[in-house]
């Protein structure tokens, strides 16, 4: 499967039926959930839920759509934990997960370990990069699909999600493109040690000279495309989402990087401007500088990150710069969540892409800068919440 983007193909219906879980019920998980459950076609979708669990066990999922009016999602099942889930006798076909990627704080492949099975598929909606490197390692036979969205959703109430604009959703296969060479949960404290510039992999890493590896990575390679174009199938044969886009192993990594561009730039540098919003940032001209240097810091790295640069229609820095001074009143999640008080993304946004692009010999310092401030201010700030609670 070559190129970056490639349109769905037009399938069937399965034979029997699918059982498919989402692991994380925010408004993400929910609006492609209900995209994506279609009985009548042997497809059954189920959620696993926490907060809105009552809610939705009650009365489904209510949606205020943009693009789909309003409707209502009755899921096949609604599970308050993974165990509930993973004890239902069910084989799951497809395991969805769209929670928050925080490997610093949890470590959600070992959490959807009692639902996996030797035929699941792996689907991992989520941000930033490196996300797929837990689930590949715990589970080094089951194919992984990467998924990138541009959505923009929001769980108004319990049960009740609003999907503002987009739909669009990227899928690939994922083998090991994004294997940063480092594990964040050392053990020691820290949230994994920087590789140093022109490190190579360890011998527990480096499976390159393995023509058994090589095998098994053309396999899983063959499973992840079949199981990224079901779901792209479904998607928009069935759920009538009409940007679903396909691309190969390093294509979709290129997606994620470009997203990386807006998140990396975006959301810690409003923590650290003191809460200032998008359009407020780009208006400001040594912000919008600062900005504008992190987006090119890694849209100049990426050809030699991923052996592939950002094709012709992506946006680049200039673009999104001005299309941001439009987004007024738009606050970046990060910063939301250092409002909250709650833990940030700072691995999958930060940490991970300065970790992946060292081990291939490029530095990213501006990005490398606003990790070590963040990673401080966050482990600070934790510390002095945990003094309040002697």
């Amino acid at each position: 499967m070559g190129g970056l983007h490639r349109a769905p193909k037009t399938g069937v219906d399965p034979v029997r039926p699918v059982n498919i879980v989402f692991v994380g019920a925010g408004a993400v998980g929910c609006f492609y959930a209900s995209r994506l459950h279609h009985p009548l076609n042997n497809i059954n979708v189920s959620l696993i839920a926490r907060s809105n669990y009552q809610a939705l066990a009650t009365s489904g999922v209510k949606l205020e759509t943009h693009t789909f009016g309003n409707y209502t999602f009755t899921p096949s099942h609604v599970f308050a934990s993974v165990s509930s889930a993973a004890s239902a006798s069910i084989k799951w076909d497809y395991i969805i997960v769209t929670t928050k990627a925080l490997p610093d704080r949890s470590d959600d492949s070992a959490l959807i370990s009692p639902l996996v099975n030797p035929g699941s598929a792996i689907v991992l909606i989520q941000n930033g990069v490196g996300v797929e490197e837990p689930y590949r390692k715990r589970f080094p036979q089951n194919p992984i699909v990467s998924a990138v969205t541009v959505i923009s959703a929001e769980q108004i109430s319990l049960g009740t999600i609003r999907q503002n604009r987009w739909t669009r959703i990227h899928l690939g296969p994922y083998t090991d493109s994004a294997d940063s060479g480092s594990d964040i949960s050392t053990g020691d404290g820290t949230t994994g040690a920087l590789l140093p510039s022109g490190a190579t992999p360890t011998a527990a890493t480096s499976t390159a000279a393995d023509p058994d590896s090589d095998n098994e990575t053309s396999a899983l390679t063959i499973k992840g495309t079949e199981a990224a174009e079901n779901l792209a199938d479904y998607w928009t044969r069935l759920g009538q989402i009409k940007d679903v886009e396909l691309s190969d192993e390093i294509g979709l990594q290129t997606v994620r990087w470009h997203k990386l561009c807006i998140n990396a730039a975006f959301n810690p540098s409003s923590v650290l401007s003191g809460g200032k919003g998008n359009a407020e940032m780009v208006r400001d001209p040594e912000l919008r500088a600062h900005l504008g240097a992190i987006m090119r810091e890694i849209w100049e790295a990426v050809p030699r990150i991923l052996g592939r640069g950002f094709p012709q229609e992506l946006a680049g820095p200039e673009k999104i710069l001005k299309s941001t001074e439009r987004n007024v009143g738009s606050k970046p999640s990060m910063l939301l969540d250092w409002e909250a008080g709650r833990p940030m993304e700072l691995e999958v946004i930060l940490g991970n892409p300065v970790r992946i692009a060292r081990r291939r010999g490029v530095e990213l310092p501006r990005m490398q800068s606003l990790y070590a401030l963040l990673r401080s201010a966050q482990e600070v700030r934790g510390g002095k919440k945990d003094k309040g609670k002697l």
